[in-house]
């Protein structure tokens, strides 16, 4: 196992007997200079990740990009590009492609289009064949944005409860459910909290048949919690988990063990996107520091705006960008994934935090 202290520069690798499996880059070449906001889903045919590229974010030339790692290959393709914002009239950027396999059905993608968010709306495609075709797309419901950067998760009754947020009257955290899989839509009232709590995109986690919780972004707050005892209908308000964030985008998923893990950006310094990391809880509440991804403050662009997936075969799979010229890739055994309590916000430096 390799050892390292969880404060200083990290280099990521596969390791025998630790618990990263794989560290890899989706592609080492592109026709885009700049990419953002990854997600991961498993389909019947194998994995796929989509993120957007272009010149830079809010170019009116960034696009909805994929790669898919077919069952039985070693290799992603190369990227293709799926979605654009071309209207009738004009071309708008697009955004946050949201990546989701019900169990039954297509492929979904969903994704924003617009020129900031405060003014962009929701899109989805879907794909009959793990994202090999995709249908031309439609607009969602005025009014509706779907999963605003993280994925759905899909209740007892086939229903997608679609963790979502806007940016136009501030920054509110609120949900969206489709019983028929993107056709029509039920919005779900806006989470309250404290003022000083500006939250948004946030992920589900399970607890119970009926108990969730929300986890993710804040201004200036640290990561934010919020908790539902009735599916996603109604919530509690807004509170802090202690764990710092530096207004960077989150990500969080139930393993099949019943644990939650966390992928976060640990700085209390709001400065950056450095370190990224992972904790593990038994109740959402009390978090251990499992391991860190990438700690180097002087990587410009940092790295950030997870994505993390169990696939069926038990393995975590975390994407993330990289400095923003590319998106990485890593296999996580969970079985190997404990650590050390992260107390006060304080991600703990003792050498015993694997790597």
């Amino acid at each position: 196992m390799v050892l390292a202290a969880a404060l200083g520069a990290v280099a990521l690798r596969a390791d025998a007997t630790g618990p990263v499996l794989k560290c890899e880059f989706l592609f080492e070449k592109a026709p885009f200079p700049s990419c953002h906001a990854s997600t991961i889903a498993e389909s019947n045919q194998g994995l796929i990740a989509a993120w957007f590229g272009g010149t830079h974010e809010r170019h009116p030339d960034v696009g909805i990009w994929v790669s898919r790692l077919s069952a039985g290959s070693s290799e992603w393709s190369q990227p293709l590009e799926v979605a654009d914002g071309v209207t009738a009239s004009e071309r708008h950027p697009t955004w946050n492609p949201v990546l989701f396999q019900p169990q039954q059905g297509p492929l979904l993608l969903f994704y924003k289009v617009g020129p900031t968010p405060r003014d962009w709306w929701g899109m989805l495609k879907t794909s009959a064949d793990g994202g090999r075709t995709w249908d031309p797309g439609h607009r969602l419901p005025e009014g509706f944005l779907g999963p605003i950067k993280n994925k759905p998760i899909e209740l007892a009754d086939g229903s997608l409860l679609c963790p979502s947020s806007t940016e136009h009257d501030g920054w509110r955290v609120h949900f969206e459910r489709t019983s028929d899989q993107g056709v029509t839509w039920e919005k779900m009232g806006l989470v309250q909290g404290p003022a000083e709590i500006q939250a948004i995109q946030p992920s589900l986690l399970r607890h119970s048949d009926s108990r969730l919780q929300a986890i993710g972004r804040t201004r200036q707050s640290g990561v934010f919690q919020a908790w539902s005892d009735d599916n996603g209908r109604t919530w509690g308000p807004l509170t802090t988990t202690g764990l710092p964030n530096p207004s960077s985008g989150t990500d969080a998923v139930t393993l099949a063990d019943g644990r939650q893990l966390l992928v976060y950006n640990h700085n209390a310094d709001y400065k950056g996107r450095s370190p990224l990391n992972v904790a593990v809880s038994d109740d959402g509440k009390a978090w251990r520091a499992a391991l860190v991804l990438e700690d180097d403050p002087a990587a410009p662009d940092g790295f950030a705006y997870p994505a993390v997936i169990q696939t069926a075969d038990g393995l975590v799979h975390v994407t993330y960008t990289w400095q923003r010229k590319k998106i990485r890739h890593v296999v996580l055994d969970p079985t190997r994934l404990d650590g050390l309590p992260i107390v006060a916000g304080v991600w703990p430096t003792d050498a015993s935090v694997r790597q």
